[in-house]
């Protein structure tokens, strides 16, 4: 009966802090000192002051700010129009044909970014001009681009893995490497798409490009070499253990900045632009984390996550059905919370849960991150539908209408983990 209350109060004194416009962070933060005074003999204060130091001292948590500066550098080089010119001349005899290179520039972009409103930024202002300079369609380019955008949220370096990965005090480059092959997956499903629409309307394709010899192939392929030098010094240093995370972090910050300097984009502005936008990012994310923390250390002594999971574990809910319940939960939760809200807010609670059942915490942060992707691509709240809003003057809804398709084969990557959880686990299982 005491859980039953303390659940009661704490939703409703989150509800009513996130409706009055506070924010995420400070609202995490009331609801656990509310819950803190009323359920426990201990000083909030005391307990709010050691909780949030012990959260924000975090090693790990490093990497975060460094792979946000790394973003904040790239967006303000040429990089977007260099992956473009690299890329085109081979997307150019798939079934599809330039409109592949939406999905392969937002998964190179990804693995250097860590952020899906970056990757869709970044690519998305060469993308959108050229394609539709071709005269592809309209639709086909904005869904396909808000789709492969959330690459970035999956492919590491993901700020949505390294809070996941603090929040539960799991390995941050193990939930990296697992984040690889689903995300190179998704991305062939976002392709499947492109072809689909290709061979079934026949009608909407654009006049076929020039053509070009293999030099000249080949010669605007090096366009591609810095970014994917860069790729490989960050994701492979991790890989064969030459670095960890805050370290592959800080390579990419050197790189990034050096990339930036050969591109003769490097500017006294352009250096503060980047580290003030990467500043202010990371300081939202670390009040979110704060709050977190203090809701999870005010949970625990309330006994509602203990209870939460007795109870799943007495109604004895298969794995399965609990998969299927939480991706419906957060597909909800994500139309009013951004990912990093959702994955922190919800933690204390679902950890819990998944360790009674069973399922394994890395698998478990691929799957939240899928779910947490169509949150980006779904109204009201979905950060990736105001973005592209912004660069194409498109109403939300036809956006949304737009970005469906993509949103159903997010729904089919999740029935994948589920089918085959390898996807996520066999290469962070065989980490050298």
């Amino acid at each position: 009966m005491t859980e039953a209350y303390a659940t009661i109060v704490f939703l409703f004194v989150l509800f009513t802090l996130l409706g009055s416009s506070i924010w995420i962070g400070l609202a995490l933060m009331g609801v656990a000192f509310v819950g803190m005074e009323l359920f426990t003999t201990r000083p909030a204060g005391d307990a709010m002051i050691t909780v949030i130091w012990a959260s924000s001292s975090s090693w790990t948590l490093t990497a975060l700010p460094l792979f946000i500066w790394m973003g904040e550098i790239l967006y303000r080089t040429r990089l977007s129009q260099d992956m473009f010119r690299g890329l085109a001349p081979w997307m150019r005899f798939l079934p599809g044909g330039l409109l592949h290179t939406n999905i392969a520039g937002c998964t190179i972009f990804a693995a250097v970014s860590g952020s899906s409103a970056a990757t869709l930024t970044t690519v998305g202002k060469m993308s959108i001009p050229e394609l539709r300079k071709r005269g592809y369609p309209e639709y086909m380019i904005v869904g396909t681009l808000a789709g492969a955008a959330t690459l970035g949220l999956m492919i590491p370096p993901s700020l949505t893995l390294i809070v996941y990965g603090v929040s539960i005090n799991e390995s941050i480059i193990k939930l990296f490497m697992a984040g690889i092959i689903p995300g190179l997956v998704l991305a062939a499903l976002f392709g499947s798409y492109i072809v689909g629409w290709h061979l079934l309307r026949p009608g909407e394709r654009p006049a076929g490009e020039p053509a070009m010899t293999l030099g000249q192939m080949l010669s605007e392929s090096r366009f591609l070499i810095p970014v994917l030098c860069l790729v490989f010094a960050v994701i492979g240093s991790m890989y064969f253990g030459w670095a960890t995370a805050t370290e592959a972090a800080a390579v990419g910050v050197l790189g990034s900045l050096t990339l930036a300097a050969f591109q003769r984009s490097l500017t006294p502005a352009t250096f503060f632009e980047s580290l003030m936008g990467a500043t202010r990012t990371s300081a939202m994310i670390a009040l979110i984390l704060m709050g977190a923390a203090f809701l999870s250390l005010s949970m625990g002594f309330t006994g509602l996550p203990r209870a939460l999971a007795a109870f799943i574990d007495g109604i004895d809910l298969s794995p399965i059905a609990l998969i299927a319940a939480l991706t419906v939960f957060y597909i909800i939760l994500g139309m009013f919370l951004d990912g990093i809200s959702s994955v922190v807010l919800t933690m204390a609670i679902v950890e819990p849960m998944i360790r009674q059942a069973g399922i394994d915490p890395i698998w478990f942060g691929i799957f939240i991150v899928v779910v947490v992707e169509m949150a980006q691509v779904t109204p009201p709240i979905g950060f990736n539908l105001f973005v592209l809003q912004s660069m194409t003057r498109h109403e939300i809804g036809y956006i949304s209408k737009a970005a469906l398709p993509m949103v159903a084969l997010m729904l089919l990557m999740v029935v994948l983990l589920v089918a085959f959880p390898g996807l996520a686990t066999w290469l962070p299982n065989n980490l050298r």
